[in-house]
């Protein structure tokens, strides 16, 4: 056995790093890395506080973007047109195989960046583009 632990890949980081964020805010994680033929999610998770403004709860489809180091464009960006697909094929997915009740469908980004010092940046977009 090696005497040192292997630090956590950046992506692998923040998407623990937005979990943990999520649950703080109150969000219920259903699943983390869910696979599906479509696709893949990285986080779903259940808003409970929508139920005040929309009077339902939110299912949010979460996609974490990070960037290690002094990376110049900011991670969001990286959340394109074909991952936006991606990702509602996945929503698609995951509804017509688990029992949402009624529920409302967002699609989050989580933009994180590690710098080579200091804390990690962490910038939650609620509702960042449409459900189909």
């Amino acid at each position: 056995m090696w005497p040192f632990r292997a630090k956590a890949p950046p992506g692998a980081r923040g998407e623990r790093l937005a979990a943990d964020h999520l649950r703080r805010k109150g969000y219920r994680i259903l699943a983390r890395n869910y696979r599906c033929p479509p696709g893949e999610a990285d986080i779903i998770a259940l808003d409970r506080s929508t139920r005040r403004i929309h009077g339902v709860e939110s299912i949010a489809f979460v996609e974490v973007k990070t960037r290690a180091g002094a990376a110049r464009a900011d991670p969001e960006s990286a959340v394109d047109a074909r991952k936006r697909r991606q990702l509602r094929r996945v929503a698609e997915y995951y509804l017509a195989h688990h029992d949402t009740g009624d529920r409302r469908v967002r699609f989050d980004v989580v933009a994180i960046r590690l710098p080579a010092e200091g804390k990690p940046e962490l910038r939650h977009i609620p509702d960042a583009f449409e459900p189909p």
